[in-house]
């Protein structure tokens, strides 16, 4: 399994982060270490001080594909779901200042957390998705798949033509506006179309 993530898919997020609009989709990947176990809490790494949350339509792989087109392209996702994208966001700007990647600052352990996958089947518009994160009971992120760069049926294709997709695989899909810092003893609870599918406390 693989966790591979878009980056820089919601215009307002692209500006509020003052990155360059991308011409086709970005993506990096998280390993299976970085997912964090179903009931776990997310433990604060000693080697960042600036741990931010993004939050993101999950797609959960259902089957191989590569050079998927975009006709076929969500014949290839059975479930989605909400995640947190969490990024070690000092170590980030480091990695960028000096043109190096990003790995250290996105898949380290326990930076990948989804919640409870929906069919696609149960979803009443895919082109439509409502999702968010409140930390500490109040909305701290809210988003619509509408509002994507790069809609769904762009992004497996796109994917695709470099990296196999197989059965079990995640693409986390970019987050909107109003990313944030966390810290020790914040609970996050991820909501997909005003339905939570998971809590979780940061320690």
């Amino acid at each position: 399994m693989k966790m591979i993530c878009i980056g820089r898919n919601y215009l307002a997020h692209v500006k509020e982060l003052d990155n360059a609009l991308p011409t086709e989709p970005m993506f990096f990947m998280k390993p299976d270490t970085a997912l964090l176990p179903e009931g776990e809490s997310f433990a604060y790494p000693e080697f960042s001080n600036e741990i931010h949350y993004e939050t993101e339509l999950v797609l959960r792989v259902c089957r191989t594909g590569h050079n998927i087109s975009e006709d076929e392209a969500m014949t290839y996702v059975d479930a989605i779901t909400v995640g947190i994208d969490f990024t070690a966001r000092d170590l980030q700007n480091e990695c960028k200042a000096k043109g190096h990647p990003w790995e250290k600052a996105k898949a380290f352990d326990g930076s990948a957390v989804i919640g409870k996958f929906k069919s696609i089947k149960d979803l009443k518009n895919v082109g439509d998705i409502a999702f968010g994160m409140k930390l500490n009971g109040e909305w701290a992120q809210q988003g619509h798949s509408r509002d994507m760069i790069f809609g769904f049926e762009k992004l497996l294709p796109h994917v695709s033509r470099f990296v196999t997709l197989k059965e079990g695989d995640f693409i986390f899909t970019g987050t909107p506006q109003g990313v944030g810092a966390v810290h020790p003893g914040d609970v996050l609870e991820l909501f997909l179309d005003n339905e939570p599918v998971r809590q979780f406390e940061v320690k």
